[in-house]
C-alpha cells in the first residue's frame, strides 16, 4: 500500500491488506457526489470478524495521544498549497509490506486511550466493536485533529516533508455520522478517490473531503528493487528511524518504505513526533538504501584522502596538533537588541578554562551528555585553527569517530559571492559544499537527508565576521520562505537564500549546525539561538614543542630551533596563535642565514615576505634552462588535446609533435620565441600555470606594490577575499601564487558524472579520468589571501610605504580617533593588525625597508620622515586618562612595535621617545577588566610597565576578567614598580603554589602581600567559591595540608582577606541561591567586612536565618542590604536577634521584602537597642497602620536615626500622613 498524503501524524493503517494501492485524484469541483447511504453494519457483506478490525482501522491512529500533544505544533504554520501529482502505479509494491510491518510494529508500543475516554456516550451498546472504533460519538470530541492534504504528490510528499518545516496539510472536519468500514485481506481491493459515479457507495455529508471506494486491482507487476527517486518524481523517501523536532514533518517519511529488503525494526524503537530522540551512538543504521550506504562510504573515503592537506607540505596526518577547545558561558543579560558578542562572554581566568576543556568526542554533547547540542558556535581569532579543527572533524567523521551523523556538509562563506538563483538545497549540499563527493543517485541520497536530518552535520566556515551571520539571521520575505518550504529542489533559489534558510531552521529543522566565526561585534541573533559556545584556546608551551617536533624532521636542526625560539622571548610567545607558529618555523628554517630572530611581529611578517621573494627569485632563475624542456612537453600535450578520435588522425599530430619537438631543441633563440608566443596566448583564467622569463628586483618590487594595494582594499572591506571589481594582471596572479600569498578557491557549481563510473576529484573538485561521455564542470575560481597576518602586513606597507597614501589620509586610518571621527564599535582585527604594522614599518630598519619600494632614496626618506611626525604627534596628544582599558592596550602594542632595533643594535630615537611618552602618561590605576589578555599582549604591557619603573613610576594592576595566563600573571606581578594588583582568585593560588613548589620564596612574599580584591563584586559562581577557597587558606594560614614552606609567609593570614571591606553579591534571583551555602560558610572569616550587599538573591526565611548565624562574626559591618530577597516575618524575628548585636552597623535596607505587622513589631522592639543605626529602610513590604504605628513609637526612642522608610500601598495616606507629622524622620522615598 502506498501512503496518501496526509497529516505525518495521522496514518490510516489499513492493517495487513498485502495488495492494496491507494491513489487519490481532484475532485472535480462541480461534480456533486451525492453516493448514498451504507447500512450500520457491513460486516455480512465483508464477510470479516471483530478481531481483524482493530489491525484495519486502528483509532488510537486517529485520535490518540501523539495527535492531541502535537496539534499545537501545527498551528505553528501556514496553509501552502502543495503539487498535484499521480503516484507512479507500479513502482512501490516492495516497499508496500515494509511499511506495513512497520506500522503494525509501531502500533504494538503505542499507549492506547482508555475506554472511558474513547466512547463519552454510556448508553452505547458494547456489542459491535466495529462502531466503536469506527463511528462512535468520540470522534465528535477530535473533529479538528484528522487532517488530509488535497491534491498533492503521494510519493513526494513524505520524502520532501522528512526535513522541510513545511506547511502541513489542511484539517478535515468529520461529522459523528460517518461509518468505517473494514476490508478484506484480499489483493483484489485498490484503494482510489473517484471523481464521481453513476451510482452511490459511500456518502460523506457536509464534508469537502475525498472519497474512497474499493475496486478490484490489476495484477501485481514484477517487483524489481529500484533506487529511491526524489519526491518530485513520485518516489518515496526511505525509512529513517529518527525523528525531527517539534514542528518539522519528517514522520512521514519516517513511515514511507525503504526500496530494499530489510528486517523490521524492534518494536522497542518507537518513533516520537514531539519529543527529540537521542542520538544514536552507533554508526549502524538499519533502513538505509544499499545506495545511499555506497555514497556514504564513498564520502568517507573522500573525505579522508581531500580534507587531509593543511598547507604546502603539511598534512593533518603528520602535522597536527589537538588545539584545546573550551566551553564558554554567555550573561543573560535581558532582550537587548545590539549585545555584543564578545561583552556578553563571560571571561573565564585559566585555571577555570583548564576544567572547562572539552574534547573533541564532547563538541556535539551537553555537559551530562544527555541532550545533544545542536547549534554550536565556534570562536576563535585569526589563525587560532577553526578551519583546521573542521578538517580534524571531517577527517574523524570519515573514520567513524563522530557516529551519530550520516552526513557530513562543509559549507563555505566564499561561496556568498555566487549571487545566481540557479541553485536547491540538493544542488548546494552535493554539488557545492566542499569534500563532496560526486553522487551517482542524487534522488536518493538527498531523498535520505530529507527522511533523517537529525543524522546530518552542516559545518559553516570562512565567516570572518559575525555580521555576516547576523545578515543571514535576518527574516526573508515571506514568499521565499513559502517557496523554500514547497519545493527546495527548485533550483532557483541564491546561495545566500539558502544559507539563510538552514540558518534559521527553515530548511533541515532538526539538522546540527556548527558555525565558525570571530568573537567580535553584534551577533543579538546568534545569542538567542546558539545553545552552546566553543572557543578555539591555542598552543600551549607543550603544544608548541609538538608542533615544532613534527615540523622539522631533521634532529639537529629540530634542537636548533627550540634553542633559538625559547631564547625569543616575545616570538615564542606568538607562537600561541597556530598561525603565527607556522611563519615562525618559515623563519627558523633560515635562522642561521638571518642571524637574528625577530623581535616584534612586524618585523616577523617582513623577514616570512622577503623569504617568499627570495625563494620566488631563485626558483625563476633556476627554471631558465629546464624551461625549454617544459616548452616542448607543453606543445606534445597541446597537440595530444587537439588530436581527434582518428587513430590515423591521431598518429599524424603525435608526428607533427615529434617533428616541432626537433626544431625546437636546434636553437635557445627558437625555443625562447615559442615560449613568448605562447605567454602572450595564455588565458587569464589558467591562475595556477608558472609563468616563465626572469623577473627582475625592480619588478619584483612593483608586484609587490601592487599586492600591498589589493591588501589594503582587502581590509578595508573586511574581506580575505581579491577583488574581483578591478582588472588583476596574469602576472601579478602568477607571482601572489608563486610566494604563496594567493591561492585559488574553487567552487563546483554543477556535479561531475561519468557514465558508468564515478570521477575522481581532489578538495575542490577536479576531474580526474575523462570519458568520451564526460559531462563538463562548471568550476569558478576566486582568489583569496592565504594568511590573515601577511594581508594585514601589506596592508601596512601600503598605507606607510606608498607615496599615493596623502598625510591627511594616512592620519585618519590611525588609531584613537577623537571627535566626531571617533570609532563607537570595536575595531575589527585586521584593521588593528594593519594599524600596528603601518606604525612599527615606519620605526623600522631603513635599509630593510628598501626592498619594499622602487623610490629613490630621498623622496623615500622624506615621505618616511613625515609619516614618522604624524604618528608621533598623535600618540603623544592622546589624553590616556580617557583611553578605555582596550585602547590602552593597543597603545601598548603600538610603541612596542615601533621598537624594534636596528641591525647594529641600536634603537629609533623616535621611537624610544614613544615608549618613554607612554610610559610616563599611563595612570597609576592601570586597569584591563574585561580586556582578553593573550601572552603577546602581555608581554606588551610589560615591556611599557617596565620602561616606567626606569623612570621611578609605579602601578595598581587590575587583571580580573582578563583571562591572562598564569605565565604572564607571574611576569607582570614579579616588577619591582608594581604596588598592588588584582587577578582572578583561582589563578593567584595556582601562582602562589607554583611559586612555593620551585622554592621562590621572595617572589612568593611579593605575589601574596601585593594581591588585593577589595572590593569584591561577585558576578558568576566560581567567584563565590574562589572566594571561599581563599578564606580557607586565610583560616589555616597554608595553602594545603601539606605545604610548610608558606607557614611563614601566611603567619598573618591572607592580607587581601583581612583587607576586604566590601563584598557585592550581584548574582541575581537564578544564580544568587546556587551560591547561597557557600557564601555562608566563608562569612565567619570575612572578621573585617563593612559593607554586604546581597540585594535581589532571594534567600527567604531560611537564608535569613543562615545570615544571622554568620552576621555573630562581623562585629565590624556598617552597611547591610538584604533589599528584594522574599523575607518574611520569620526571617526579621530571627536576623532582629542578630542585629542588635552589631554595635557599628549603621545602614540597613528590607526593601521589598514580604514583612507584614509581626515583622514590623519584632523591628520595632530592638531598634532602640541598635544604637549605632541611623538608616532603615522598609518601603514596599506589607505593614498595615497597626506595623507602622508600632515602628513611629519606636523612633521616637532612637535619637541617632536619622530617616525611616516606610511606606507602602497597605498604609493609609491618613496615618501615614500623621506619622510624617509627628516625626520629620519618617520618609515617602
Amino acid at each position: 500500500m502506498q501512503e496518501v498524503d496526509q497529516d505525518p501524524y495521522i496514518c490510516s493503517d489499513m492493517g495487513s491488506i498485502p495488495d492494496a494501492r491507494m491513489q487519490e485524484v481532484a475532485l472535480d469541483p462541480y461534480v456533486t457526489l451525492d453516493l448514498g447511504d451504507l447500512p450500520d453494519d457491513l460486516s455480512e457483506y465483508l464477510n470479516y470478524n471483530e478481531d481483524n478490525l482493530g489491525k484495519i482501522m486502528d483509532t488510537d491512529l486517529f485520535f490518540g495521544d501523539s495527535l492531541l500533544n502535537c496539534m499545537d505544533e501545527l498551528t505553528n504554520f501556514s496553509d501552502v498549497p502543495m503539487p498535484k501529482e499521480l503516484p507512479s502505479p507500479d513502482s512501490h509494491e516492495q516497499r508496500q509490506t515494509d511499511t506495513l510491518t512497520d506500522k503494525r510494529n509501531n502500533r504494538r508500543k503505542r499507549p492506547r486511550v482508555p475506554r472511558s475516554q474513547r466512547c463519552s456516550d454510556e448508553n452505547t451498546p458494547s456489542r459491535p466493536k466495529r462502531q466503536r472504533a469506527a463511528g462512535r460519538p468520540e470522534i465528535k470530541k477530535a473533529q479538528v485533529k484528522p487532517t488530509v492534504n488535497q491534491g498533492t504528490d503521494t510519493g513526494s510528499q513524505p520524502a520532501e516533508m522528512a526535513g522541510l518545516s513545511t506547511t502541513p496539510p489542511r484539517i478535515l472536519h468529520l461529522p459523528p455520522s460517518i461509518q468505517f468500514i473494514t476490508i478484506p485481506d484480499n489483493s483484489a481491493y485498490q484503494v482510489v478517490q473517484t471523481l464521481g459515479f453513476s451510482s452511490p457507495v459511500i456518502s460523506f455529508p457536509n464534508t469537502a473531503a475525498p472519497t474512497y471506494i474499493f475496486v478490484p486491482a490489476a495484477s501485481p507487476p514484477y517487483k524489481r528493487q529500484v533506487p529511491p527517486l526524489s519526491p518530485v518524481d513520485s518516489a518515496v523517501a526511505p525509512v529513517r528511524m529518527s525523528s525531527s523536532p517539534p514542528g518539522s514533518l519528517s514522520d512521514t517519511a519516517s513511515k514511507a518504505m525503504s526500496p530494499t529488503c530489510v528486517s523490521p525494526l524492534s518494536p522497542n524503537h518507537e518513533l516520537s513526533t514531539c519529543k527529540e530522540s537521542p542520538v544514536p551512538q552507533s554508526p549502524t543504521v538499519l533502513d538505509i538504501p544499499q545506495v545511499v550506504k555506497d555514497y556514504i562510504q564513498e564520502s568517507k573515503a573522500h573525505m579522508s584522502q581531500t580534507c587531509q592537506d593543511m598547507e604546502a607540505g603539511l598534512t593533518l596526518t603528520s602535522h597536527y596538533v589537538d588545539v584545546q577547545v573550551s566551553q564558554r558561558e554567555i550573561f543573560r543579560s535581558g532582550k537587548n537588541t545590539n549585545r555584543t558578542l564578545d561583552k556578553e562572554l563571560v571571561i573565564m581566568g585559566h585555571t577555570d578554562r583548564q576544567k572547562s576543556l572539552l574534547g573533541q568526542s564532547q563538541i556535539f554533547k551537553d555537559s551530562s551528555g544527555d541532550k545533544p547540542k545542536r547549534y554550536i558556535l565556534l570562536l576563535g581569532n585569526a589563525g587560532m585553527g577553526k578551519t583546521t579543527l573542521i578538517r580534524k572533524l571531517c577527517l574523524d567523521w570519515s573514520k567513524d569517530c563522530i557516529p551519530q551523523f550520516d552526513f557530513v556538509f562543509l559549507l563555505d562563506g566564499k561561496a556568498l559571492t555566487l549571487t545566481e538563483p540557479t541553485f536547491s538545497l540538493q544542488t548546494l549540499l552535493l554539488n557545492l559544499s566542499s569534500f563532496s563527493p560526486p553522487c551517482m543517485d542524487p534522488e536518493a541520497v538527498y531523498a535520505q537527508i530529507l527522511a533523517a536530518p537529525k543524522r546530518v552535520l552542516i559545518i559553516f566556515d570562512g565567516f570572518d565576521e559575525l555580521r555576516d551571520y547576523e545578515t543571514l539571521l535576518q527574516a526573508q520575505e515571506k514568499d521565499v520562505i513559502t517557496s523554500l518550504q514547497r519545493d527546495s529542489k527548485a533550483q532557483t533559489y541564491t546561495v545566500r537564500q539558502l544559507y539563510s534558510a538552514i540558518l534559521q531552521r527553515v530548511l533541515l529543522p532538526g539538522c546540527t549546525l556548527l558555525l565558525s566565526t570571530r568573537p567580535r561585534g553584534t551577533a543579538s541573533q546568534l545569542l538567542r539561538r546558539t545553545d552552546s559556545f566553543l572557543e578555539m584556546c591555542g598552543f600551549t608551551p607543550t603544544d608548541i614543542e609538538t608542533y615544532l617536533s613534527q615540523y622539522f624532521t631533521d634532529p639537529d636542526l629540530r634542537a636548533s630551533a627550540l634553542d633559538s625560539l625559547k631564547n625569543s622571548n616575545y616570538i615564542h610567545l606568538l607562537c600561541w596563535n597556530p598561525g603565527l607558529c607556522r611563519l615562525v618555523c618559515l623563519v627558523l628554517e633560515q635562522s642561521k642565514s638571518l642571524g637574528v630572530l625577530p623581535r616584534t611581529l612586524t618585523e616577523l611578517c617582513h623577514q616570512v615576505v622577503h623569504l617568499k621573494m627570495e625563494e620566488d627569485s631563485k626558483t625563476t632563475h633556476s627554471q631558465a634552462e629546464p624551461e625549454t624542456q617544459i616548452s616542448v612537453e607543453s606543445v606534445e600535450e597541446t597537440q595530444t588535446q587537439i588530436s581527434s578520435c582518428s587513430q590515423g588522425k591521431r598518429c599524424h599530430q603525435n608526428a607533427r609533435t615529434k617533428s616541432r619537438a626537433r626544431v625546437h631543441t636546434r636553437t635557445q633563440r627558437g625555443r625562447r620565441t615559442k615560449k613568448k608566443e605562447k605567454e602572450e596566448d595564455e588565458v587569464d583564467g589558467d591562475e595556477m600555470h608558472v609563468s616563465g622569463g626572469e623577473v627582475d628586483r625592480t619588478e619584483a618590487r612593483e608586484l609587490l606594490s601592487q599586492l600591498s594595494t589589493l591588501a589594503w582594499e582587502g581590509v578595508k572591506a573586511n574581506s580575505s577575499i581579491v577583488p574581483t571589481g578591478r582588472t588583476i594582471s596574469p602576472k601579478l596572479k602568477a607571482f601572489g601564487h608563486r610566494t604563496g600569498l594567493f591561492f585559488s578557491y574553487q567552487l563546483r557549481t554543477k556535479q561531475v558524472v561519468s557514465s558508468g563510473e564515478k570521477k575522481g576529484g581532489g578538495e575542490n573538485g577536479e576531474s580526474g579520468n575523462k570519458g568520451s561521455t564526460d559531462i563538463e564542470n562548471a568550476d569558478d575560481y576566486i582568489l583569496l589571501w592565504t594568511n590573515p597576518f601577511l594581508q594585514s602586513y601589506l596592508a601596512g606597507v601600503h598605507l606607510s610605504l606608498s607615496r599615493t597614501v596623502s598625510d591627511r589620509t594616512f592620519l585618519q586610518t590611525l588609531p584613537f580617533q577623537s571627535g566626531s571621527k571617533a570609532r563607537r564599535r570595536p575595531q575589527r582585527e585586521e584593521l588593528e593588525l594593519t594599524q600596528r604594522f603601518a606604525v612599527g614599518l615606519l620605526f623600522y630598519n631603513r635599509t630593510e625597508l628598501q626592498r619594499l619600494h622602487t623610490y629613490t632614496q630621498t623622496a623615500f626618506r622624506d615621505m618616511v620622515v613625515s609619516k614618522q611626525a604624524l604618528v608621533t604627534k598623535h600618540l603623544e596628544g592622546l589624553s590616556h586618562g580617557d583611553l578605555s582599558p582596550a585602547q590602552i592596550l593597543e597603545a601598548c602594542h603600538y610603541v612596542y612595535e615601533a621598537s624594534s632595533m636596528h641591525g647594529d643594535g641600536s634603537r629609533d630615537s623616535g621611537s624610544t621617545r614613544l615608549v618613554a611618552h607612554l610610559a610616563a602618561n599611563l595612570p597609576e590605576v592601570l586597569t584591563f577588566h574585561g580586556v582578553p589578555l593573550n601572552p603577546a599582549d602581555g608581554f606588551a604591557v610589560q615591556k611599557v610597565l617596565e620602561r616606567g619603573g626606569t623612570e621611578g613610576r609605579s602601578f595598581c594592576l587590575d587583571l580580573e576578567d582578563s583571562g591572562i595566563q598564569i605565565s604572564g600573571l607571574r611576569a607582570l606581578v614579579g616588577l619591582n614598580n608594581i604596588s598592588t594588583y588584582r587577578a582572578c582568585i583561582a589563578d593567584v593560588i595556582s601562582l602562589w603554589e607554583q611559586l612555593e613548589q620551585s622554592g621562590e620564596e621572595g617572589l612568593q612574599q611579593g605575589a601574596v602581600s601585593k594581591f588585593k580584591i577589595h572590593p569584591l563584586k561577585a558576578t558568576q559562581l566560581c567567584h563565590i567559591e574562589h572566594l571561599a577557597k581563599l578564606v580557607n587558606i586565610h583560616m589555616h594560614k597554608r595553602l594545603s595540608d601539606s605545604s610548610s614552606q608558606s607557614d611563614s609567609i601566611l603567619a598573618e593570614g591572607v592580607p587581601a582577606v583581612k583587607e576586604l571591606h566590601k563584598l557585592e553579591f550581584e548574582l541575581g534571583a537564578e544564580n544568587g541561591p546556587l551560591a547561597l551555602p557557600k557564601l555562608w560558610e566563608l562569612l565567619p572569616g570575612l572578621h573585617n567586612l563593612q559593607h554586604l550587599d546581597l540585594e535581589n538573591s532571594k534567600i527567604g526565611d531560611k537564608g535569613a536565618e543562615k545570615l544571622a548565624d554568620a552576621l555573630v562574626s562581623l562585629c565590624f559591618l556598617e552597611v547591610l542590604n538584604l533589599s528584594q530577597n522574599c523575607i518574611g516575618d520569620h526571617g526579621v524575628k530571627k536576623l532582629a536577634a542578630t542585629l542588635r548585636e552589631l554595635p557599628k552597623l549603621h545602614c540597613l535596607s528590607l526593601y521589598s521584602n514580604v514583612i507584614s505587622d509581626e515583622g514590623a513589631e519584632s523591628l520595632a522592639a530592638v531598634l532602640p537597642h541598635m544604637a549605632s543605626l541611623t538608616n532603615l529602610d522598609v518601603k514596599y513590604n506589607k505593614l498595615t497602620d497597626v506595623g507602622a504605628q508600632s515602628l513611629g513609637v519606636s523612633l521616637r526612642n532612637c535619637k541617632k536615626m536619622k530617616t525611616l522608610r516606610m511606606w507602602n500601598q497597605c498604609i493609609p495616606y491618613g496615618v501615614f500622613e500623621r506619622l510624617q507629622q509627628q516625626d520629620n524622620r519618617i520618609l515617602c522615598h
